[in-house]
């Protein structure tokens, strides 16, 4: 480059885009089919996913995504975030899995269920533990919204 001044904006401006987070929308998660395969141990078929490209790239990258925050044991021990409040959310049949993350926060989050919130944690994809969601958010921290 001819201009170092703008060379070294350039170089600052990738830098800086290497180290955000990067501001996930429940479009992103939606990168996902689902097929149903046995689990042997429920002796049931659950809807496995498989994961599209697009949210793949974001596997153990510091992510950003907005919501309904969700206690879903009602006494502060499971986290999730959802793209719906409560009352349509993925298990009260109204929305499929992609639609829900869950969240483990570094610090037990103050939140109320169904105040919308802004949650920020590695992307960990969980294609098999039917234990668990199949996004999570670990090492999390959150801001409330609303």
């Amino acid at each position: 480059m001819r201009n170092p001044m703008l060379f070294t904006l350039v170089l600052l401006f990738t830098i800086q885009g290497l180290y955000a987070q990067m501001q996930l929308t429940w479009q992103d998660f939606a990168d996902v089919d689902f097929e149903p395969k046995y689990n042997a141990t429920y002796d049931v078929n659950f809807l496995m996913p498989t994961f599209g490209p697009r949210i793949k790239s974001f596997q153990g990258q510091e992510v950003k995504i907005k919501g309904f925050f969700l206690d879903i044991s009602g006494n502060g021990d499971i986290f999730l975030i959802s793209a719906n409040p409560m009352a349509s959310c993925f298990f009260c049949g109204a929305a499929g899995p992609e639609t829900i993350i869950e969240v483990d926060f570094k610090e037990k989050p103050p939140f109320k269920t169904d105040q919308i919130v802004e949650v920020t944690g590695i992307l960990e994809l969980n294609p098999d533990n039917v234990d668990r969601c199949n996004y999570i958010l670990n090492g999390a921290t959150g801001q409330l919204l609303n």
